[in-house]
């Protein structure tokens, strides 16, 4: 068959190795090129490592070394007249592209472009994404997420953490995990943080109630908007606040009791079927004496996926 007759999906890399984004994302990006090849289909990849596995030469059926921008992606998509485009295995930076690719798909399907963005949809990465999305979806569903508020100016700040009280962890939206996160314990602490954080309308900071001593659990799980598997839930071992990039964790989890962690299940159930996650997903929790708190979501495949497929034989990328 000629490789021009067959459907055409393209599946976002991970990029260049830098601080918050390491080569575990490729693991994720292999597979789904495997999957895409085995399912026999075109498996065209754009990424621009060449330390990875995924740029082989043989991995995929095409190659695009270039950069993973939606100028350049666009440009990709529309030279191969693809139908599809996978987000979720190249970490935050491929997950970054969905809402801007999904606002440029008029002008594409007016060149004659007919694309799908599969997995998760657009407006489910962000709602998982968004702070106030997020919150509001987790007060209906019944989760417990610690106090916290969202800023884009000084004023804002300083007033969040006032009504929260010190100390508080603040992060940045929307950005590669870990990068801009910050513990501060006083007000010191904080006007130096102020000084060097970028504050746009359109980019806010995050500002968290920080829980001492607490657990922090790390779940990879996967969803097809009906059932939800459970990969895994990872107990860490340094204190929730290292970021997960830095720490170590256990599978299975040494010092979580069984009811707590039929809670954990049970709450990644209801986050994955809630927001309609099509997909692999990440959730991190944090236990802090019987209270279960949610962290964050992750609606993507994370960089604990490697080692859940190891660990534990499920191959969650595929």
């Amino acid at each position: 068959m000629d490789k021009r007759t067959k459907e055409r999906l393209v599946a976002i890399g991970s990029g260049p190795i830098r601080i918050g984004q390491g080569i575990e994302f490729d693991y994720g990006c292999v597979h789904a090129v495997k999957a895409i090849r085995e399912a026999g289909k075109d498996a065209i990849l754009i990424n621009n490592n060449p330390e990875t596995v995924s740029t082989d030469f043989d991995t995929s059926d095409r190659l695009y070394f270039d950069p993973l921008t939606l100028e350049y992606v666009s440009e990709i998509l529309l030279r191969e007249q693809a139908h599809g485009i996978l987000l979720q295995f190249g970490g935050q930076t491929a997950i970054n592209l969905a809402l801007p690719l999904e606002a440029r798909l008029p002008d594409l399907a007016a060149s004659g472009l007919d694309l799908s963005i599969m997995g998760t949809s657009c407006d489910a990465i962000d709602e998982a994404s968004d702070r106030e999305r997020f919150e509001a979806f987790a007060r209906r569903a019944g989760l417990r997420m610690p106090r916290g508020a969202t800023g884009t100016s000084a004023d804002d700040l300083r007033a969040a953490v006032e009504e929260i009280g010190f100390p508080v962890l603040v992060r940045p939206s929307y950005v590669l995990g870990g990068r801009g996160m910050e513990i501060l314990s006083n007000q010191q602490q904080l006007d130096g943080y102020l000084r060097e954080a970028y504050l746009a309308p359109d980019k806010p900071l995050l500002v968290d109630e920080y829980l001492g001593h607490a657990t922090e659990i790390d779940v990879d799980a996967a969803s097809d908007g009906e059932e939800v598997l459970v990969g895994a839930i990872m107990e860490h071992l340094e204190e929730a606040g290292i970021h997960s990039g830095d720490s170590t964790c256990f599978i299975p989890a040494q010092n979580i009791p069984s009811a707590m962690l039929e809670r954990i299940a049970e709450q990644t159930r209801t986050i994955g079927l809630g927001l309609n996650i099509q997909g692999c997903f990440n959730i991190q929790f944090a236990i802090q004496g019987d209270d279960l708190y949610v962290l964050e979501v992750n609606p993507r495949s994370s960089r604990t996926v490697p080692f859940v497929a190891k660990a534990s034989g499920l191959p969650l990328a595929r």
